[in-house]
């Protein structure tokens, strides 16, 4: 969605900028997909003259209205994920070899050779990779719905006639689908939960199917009872986590009221959480709804047309409302009624209007958007070392919510995902926010020396960002320092001592984007678990695999492609494969700190930024 991708669409701007001039940015790639957040997503990332993750020759980007047959890499060519380290790719190198990818075939038939695999271990020890990327990747070629009736199919039939399925005779066929079924439904546990109805009648009809089997095939007792488990689990979730769920309304980032609401530790948002929202009228009035985070547009405005019917402010009630996404350098992007999840999309001070369509050329950002005032930093009474440590401790939150099905979703489907990427969405919000947070502390300054020592702090913060491991936010802080209205300050930047000078230079180095990000993954290669990375970088990687190749010839899915999107995922996996622990003492000011890290004020206008850089250092000095 144009409103909600903008602030990281200034975020990798200067990374884009960069390869630009390097000549490694071009005609941006023709995908299948017709979302506006993939699309979005391919104006932000500078990768799109199609070539290899190593710089290899250009590769054909594959229309879907084309008749040629499929050109896919074969399964010893080097398409290994620009995510992983070398160790990891050195091992899924050796993988590979042992591993003979599935040949493409129709989604159905994918599913059957996965059964037939799990029955009857026809691929060896690479059953569990199979059944993994079938997994992570079906909802790309095999909607979930038609999942679970191929499942419940199978369950039922007697049997497949044909040269080649000798394991799918009675209970060896029924317990592998029982296994598959026991996987999907382990993987998907949260977003399943989260719809109800919708997804609790697929365990309860093949609980029921399979009771009806125990009379011939006892084996199957234990499998029941485990899918009775299940059932409940779907159906009724724990009381605790209801109960953690009803104490209040949950709070984003831009959505704080409460000091207590902000220190509690992040948990992931479902789509039925509610959250309080404060929506704009053209004369800067408000109203505040409290809704789903899930709900639809025309949800919202008709919450807000019933707010305004009490409001003395609103003599004469407005008879056809629109919602409009309102930036802090006044850019407008408009809803559509049916349009859901809007609020996680939003920029960083991007606000919500309602108003007649008549009324959209008016639409002006708030005035504390527009204008600012000068004052000391809160920074200046916090050390480096616990301000760190409040921003690795919060990606951590963040990135822990984030479910990894959210990154195929958000890639391969944008606004038409079963499964809305609401978690990754606030991720990617966090990076804007922090690189706007170090411009906009720095600029505020007024003293030179004062600024001076903000640098010193921010390269400070950055250091000790890198060391524990949390890329996300060394990288932002970087990138925030580098932004051009920081960069100018000349004065500011020779004040700064020759050792801390030079340690920046090695962070740019980092943040460099020349030959993909070398530096970058050359750091990522020598870090282990747990580590939190740079999170639009991943779904760069993810985006470019999509763009290479074909997902579907006809009705053939690549399913050597989907292998590789599994692997990227996985990657994801071992990044959180340990739980991130701080060994640090809590200072008596932490509490403070981690309200402020939680609550970040910033300005996002990159003019308004340039403006006060020049009120500081005119172009003349």
């Amino acid at each position: 969605m144009p409103a909600g991708m903008k602030p990281l669409e200034k975020f990798l701007k200067k990374q884009t900028n960069a390869l630009t001039r390097a000549g490694g940015f071009g005609d941006k790639a023709v995908g299948t997909g017709a979302s506006r957040r993939r699309a979005s997503l391919s104006r932000v990332v500078p990768f799109f003259r199609e070539t290899s993750p190593e710089g290899g020759p250009a590769r054909d980007v594959f229309s879907p209205e084309t008749e040629e047959a499929p050109c896919w890499p074969s399964a010893a060519a080097d398409i290994r994920s620009p995510s992983l380290s070398s160790d990891e790719q050195s091992s899924e190198a050796s993988l590979d070899t042992s591993w003979t990818p599935l040949a493409a075939d129709t989604p159905e038939n994918l599913a059957l050779t996965l059964l037939d695999s799990v029955a009857g271990k026809r691929y060896g020890n690479c059953t569990e990779i199979l059944l993994d990327d079938f997994m992570l990747t079906h909802p790309i070629f095999l909607a979930s719905d038609k999942f679970q009736q191929v499942l419940l199919q199978q369950f039922g039939a007697e049997g497949r006639q044909g040269e080649g399925w000798p394991s799918w005779d009675g209970v060896e066929r029924k317990q592998a689908v029982l296994s598959v079924a026991f996987r999907y439904l382990d993987t998907y546990r949260e977003l399943l939960q989260e719809e109800g109805d919708r997804s609790n009648s697929f365990p309860k009809d093949l609980y029921l199917c399979a009771v009806q089997e125990l009379s011939r095939f006892p084996e199957l007792v234990e499998d029941v009872l485990k899918l009775q488990r299940w059932t409940e689990i779907l159906h009724n979730p724990a009381e605790e986590d209801k109960e953690s769920r009803k104490k209040q309304v949950r709070p984003l980032f831009r959505h704080f009221r409460r000091i207590d609401a902000c220190l509690q530790p992040r948990e992931a948002f479902r789509g039925s959480d509610e959250i309080f929202c404060r929506v704009y009228t053209p004369d800067h009035s408000y109203v505040t709804i409290r809704s789903r985070l899930s709900c639809r547009v025309g949800e919202i405005l008709a919450l807000v047309r019933e707010k305004l019917q009490y409001s003395e402010d609103q003599p004469t009630q407005p008879a056809n409302l629109i919602l409009v996404a309102v930036t802090s350098s006044g850019e407008k992007a408009v809803f559509r009624p049916s349009d859901e999840a809007v609020f996680t999309t939003l920029g960083v001070n991007t606000h919500l209007f309602a108003c007649e369509p008549s009324e959209l050329e008016s639409l002006m950002p708030l005035p504390e958007e527009i204008h600012w005032s000068p004052g000391d930093s809160k920074l200046h009474d916090m050390s480096a070392e616990e301000v760190a440590n409040q921003l690795v401790v919060f990606d951590w939150e963040l990135f822990s919510c984030v479910h990894e099905v959210e990154f195929v979703c958000y890639v391969f489907h944008g606004e038409q995902a079963r499964w809305r990427p609401l978690n990754l969405e606030l991720v990617l919000q966090r990076c804007s926010e922090v690189q706007h947070w170090v411009a906009t502390e720095i600029l505020q300054c007024q003293s030179l020396p004062k600024r001076v020592q903000l640098l010193r702090k921010f390269i400070k913060i950055a250091a000790l960002c890198k060391q524990q491991q949390d890329l996300l936010s060394f990288l932002a802080v970087v990138l925030g320092l580098d932004n051009p209205a920081v960069s100018r300050l000349r004065l500011t930047w020779e004040g700064l001592p020759g050792k801390f000078r030079k340690q920046f230079q090695q962070f740019e180095s980092i943040a460099d984007p020349s030959r993909n990000h070398k530096s970058y993954r050359d750091l990522l290669a020598s870090l282990r678990a747990p580590l939190i990375p740079f999170t639009p970088l991943l779904l760069k990687d993810l985006t470019f695999l999509h763009e290479s190749c074909k997902t579907f010839h006809g009705e053939l899915v690549n399913f050597e492609k989907m292998h590789k999107v599994a692997e990227m995922v996985r990657s994801i996996r071992r990044y959180r494969s340990t739980q991130l622990v701080m060994e640090a003492e809590p200072s008596p000011s932490h509490l403070q700190t981690k309200a402020y890290v939680r609550q970040l004020q910033v300005i996002d206008n990159q003019n308004l930024l340039f403006e006060m850089s020049c009120k500081l250092e005119p172009k003349d000095m």
